[in-house]
C-alpha cells in the first residue's frame, strides 16, 4: 500500500468503528476502500473482519452501563452468536462470494421495517404482559434462533448485521433502544472474534490492512459509543433507518 492508501484505510477503520458502535454497517465504509487498494474480495472481507474486532470490543465496553442487569441475556444470546459466527466464517471460506447476494437485501429491508416499527411492537409486548401473557426476558427460542441465523450472516459478511440484531430484539424484548444497542455491540464483538480466530488459521489476509483497520476501529468504537449513548430513542432510530437504507441501496446495486 502507498502512504495515501494506508491513510485512507486507517480513516475508514475509524469511521467504521464509530458507525458500528451506534448503528452497524461499518463494513460498507471499509470494504470498498480495501477493494480500491487492490485486495481481492475474499481477502478484503477476511482482513476487514479481523480488523473490526477491536472496534467491536471497545464499542461494547463503551456501552457497559446499558449492559447492567443483562448478563444472563447476553450469555444466552452469545452462545447463538458463537455458533452462528463460526458457521458464517466457514461459509465464507467454502461458498462462492455471490451466495448471499439475493437474500441479504431482503434481510436488511425487513430489519429496517422492524426497527422503524419498534415503538409499536414494544407497546404490543407491554400490553401482552399486562394481560397476563408470558414474560420472557431472553426473548425465548424465537429470538435465540433469529439471532443465531443473523450471526451466520455476520460471520459471512457483517454489513448491516447490527441493524438485523436490533430489529429482532426490538420485536421480542421490551427494552429501550439504547439497551438493545448495547447487547448488539456485544454480540457483534463475539461474532467478529469467533470468525477472526478461524480466519487466522485458514484464510488469506493482508496484515497491513488488518493493523490499520484495527487501530482505527478501536478508536472509532470508543468515539461512537460515547456519542451514541447521548442520542434519544427517536434520533437513534432515525439514524439506524437512514444508515440502513443507504446500506440496502448499496447492497442492491452491487
Amino acid at each position: 500500500m502507498t502512504p495515501w492508501e494506508m491513510a485512507a484505510v486507517l480513516a475508514a477503520g475509524t469511521g467504521a468503528g464509530a458507525v458500528n458502535a451506534v448503528v452497524g454497517s461499518g463494513t460498507l465504509i471499509t470494504f470498498p476502500v480495501l477493494l480500491a487498494t487492490g485486495l481481492p474480495p475474499v481477502t478484503a472481507t477476511v482482513s476487514n473482519g479481523l480488523g473490526l474486532v477491536p472496534g467491536s470490543i471497545t464499542a461494547a465496553l463503551g456501552y457497559r452501563e446499558e449492559l447492567r442487569g443483562q448478563g444472563r441475556r447476553v450469555l444466552l444470546l452469545g452462545i447463538g452468536a458463537v455458533l452462528g459466527g463460526l458457521a458464517g466464517a466457514v461459509l465464507l471460506l467454502t461458498l462462492p462470494a455471490s451466495a448471499f447476494e439475493r437474500i441479504v437485501p431482503v434481510l436488511v429491508g425487513l430489519a429496517l421495517v422492524l426497527v422503524a416499527c419498534q415503538p409499536l411492537i414494544a407497546k404490543r409486548v407491554r400490553r401482552r404482559r399486562a394481560a397476563g401473557g408470558p414474560v420472557r426476558r431472553d426473548g425465548g427460542p424465537l429470538l435465540f434462533t433469529g439471532l443465531t441465523l443473523a450471526s451466520v450472516y455476520g460471520g459471512y459478511f457483517s454489513a448491516a448485521q447490527g441493524i438485523i440484531y436490533v430489529s429482532l430484539m426490538g420485536m421480542l424484548l421490551d427494552e429501550t433502544l439504547q439497551r438493545l444497542n448495547a447487547v448488539k455491540n456485544v454480540l457483534a464483538a463475539v461474532v467478529n472474534t469467533v470468525a477472526a480466530l478461524l480466519f487466522l488459521f485458514f484464510a488469506h489476509f493482508d496484515w497491513t490492512a488488518v493493523v490499520l483497520i484495527a487501530a482505527g476501529s478501536a478508536l472509532g468504537g470508543l468515539i461512537g459509543a460515547r456519542t451514541g449513548r447521548r442520542f434519544s430513542p427517536a434520533v437513534l432510530r432515525t439514524l439506524i433507518v437512514s444508515v440502513g437504507t443507504v446500506a440496502l441501496v448499496h447492497l442492491m446495486l452491487h
